[in-house]
């Protein structure tokens, strides 16, 4: 329960706000509540978002429109490289651009307060799943392999953004 407990405050929001300058310098502060039921919903709260982040795979698909018609082409799920709609500094993150046939409208600007090492955890999926190249061994990092090869589903990257945005917007 302790660790519910301690789960669910550091995503309270009240607790991001007081403590957001200590938090970036030092071990997160844990205060204790005062209420044997407030800490039991602390760790009912806890325990649901510790289920919702360790089976993220399991999350409802976050609704997007897809050609049916163009599945057959073996290219349709292909990323490059994510983008948000619009052009710097007028970025419309409520619009990511998954590539040139898929685009995904309409999620909350609240879901990019699901936050992982200072970066949303969209925005952490969407540079992860770019094709990139190590500079030092020149290995290619491409998740449509991955896709493919190891998930047996080239719409896999499609699938895993998603999900990560239904969680965040649950988050």
């Amino acid at each position: 329960e302790i660790f519910y407990y301690i789960y669910a405050l550091l995503y309270s929001e009240e607790y991001r706000k007081n403590f957001k300058n200590n938090l970036t310098k030092e071990l997160a502060k844990i205060p204790f509540v005062k209420k044997h039921i407030d800490f039991k919903l602390f760790c009912s709260i806890g325990k649901k978002l510790g289920d919702l982040h360790v089976n993220y795979e399991k999350a409802d698909l976050f609704k997007v429109k897809i050609d049916k018609n163009k599945i057959k082409n073996k290219n349709y799920f292909k990323i490059e490289k994510m983008k948000f709609a619009g052009k710097r500094p007028n970025l419309n993150k409520s619009t990511i651009i998954y590539n040139e046939e898929i685009k995904i409208d309409g999620i909350p600007l609240e879901a990019y307060k699901f936050v992982i090492n200072r970066k949303s955890a969209i925005e952490w999926v969407m540079e992860s799943l770019q094709i990139s190249k190590d500079p030092n061994s020149e290995i290619i990092n491409n998740a449509n392999n991955f896709a493919i090869e190891n998930m047996k589903n080239p719409s896999y990257c499609l699938e895993l953004l998603q999900k990560i945005i239904t969680v965040s917007i649950e988050t």
